[in-house]
């Protein structure tokens, strides 16, 4: 019996959120590792001793070329057998912020296709493009929990959390891969306004197509958002607790207890 899920968080030049995340994960009652891609490369089966990967936040390697898109090809001409041998096994991976742009980039999401492997980095089904606004966006955003397919979300899981940055839109290939991220249930997360409205912007601060915040693959196990659950962990954290009041914790916190719970569950 797994007493605690053993949670890797992959870091590389430029990441910027893995000790948010670090906390977020063990604040949910897991173990959670820092460890530099490099590490990785010289031994990949080190992988194998994790239940859930997580690519955090940040900007790596300057996201140069394309945000993510560097980190997205290392994953992808190094790991992609490593990675695919991981979700194969029920294991978890998801990808916040940057690491949602490097799991798109790589071809790991959306992956509509059931049971394939990830598609071609340069021949992709989905994108995160600069945003419509033109700039960084750093603001607080509410997201409406659209799909139980994926652990790491149940459906009622509606949260408010920060996003932070310059290339979150997100787009389809095509209307046909929309459709299909609609009907598979694939489309997670919504921006929506303080009414559980879908909205524009700011509500929706990066022009998302379909206002998407956040997808997971075909199996529901690789998962990608572009706000950060991990900066609202604590309920101080908040920007207006001291007018509205504590709650018992931060919203973010629910996607890592349920990864945390899913895993403990299927691997009892």
């Amino acid at each position: 019996m797994i007493v605690k899920p053993k949670v890797l968080i992959l870091r590389t030049a430029g990441t910027n959120c893995d000790f948010e995340t670090q906390y977020a994960f063990e604040k949910a009652g897991a173990e959670a590792d820092r460890i530099h891609i490099n590490r990785i490369l010289e031994k990949k089966e080190t992988i194998h001793d994790y239940h859930i990967i997580v690519i955090p936040g940040g900007f790596t390697y300057g996201d140069y070329i394309a945000a993510g898109k560097i980190f997205a090809n290392e994953l992808y001409f190094n790991l992609k057998c490593s990675l695919n041998k991981f979700i194969e096994d029920g294991k978890l991976i998801i990808g916040i912020c940057n690491g949602f742009q490097v799991l798109v980039k790589s071809g790991f999401l959306p992956d509509i296709n059931s049971g394939n492997p990830p598609g071609n980095p340069f021949d992709l089904d989905a994108t995160l493009m600069f945003n419509d606004s033109g700039k960084f966006e750093d603001r607080w955003v509410n997201l409406k929990a659209c799909s139980s397919k994926s652990p790491f979300v149940n459906e009622g899981d509606d949260i408010y959390i920060p996003v932070a940055n310059a290339e979150g839109k997100f787009v389809a290939k095509d209307d046909e891969t929309l459709k299909c991220l609609r009907e598979s249930g694939q489309i997670v997360y919504k921006y929506v306004d303080n009414s559980n409205e879908i909205c524009g912007y700011p509500g929706n601060p990066s022009g998302s197509v379909d206002n998407i915040a956040g997808i997971c693959d075909s199996t529901g196990r690789v998962f990608g958002m572009m706000p950060h659950p991990e900066r609202h962990i604590d309920p101080t954290q908040h920007p207006r607790w001291t007018r509205e009041g504590l709650k018992a914790e931060g919203d973010g916190v629910v996607v890592f207890k349920n990864a945390v719970n899913y895993i403990k569950k299927q691997w009892s």
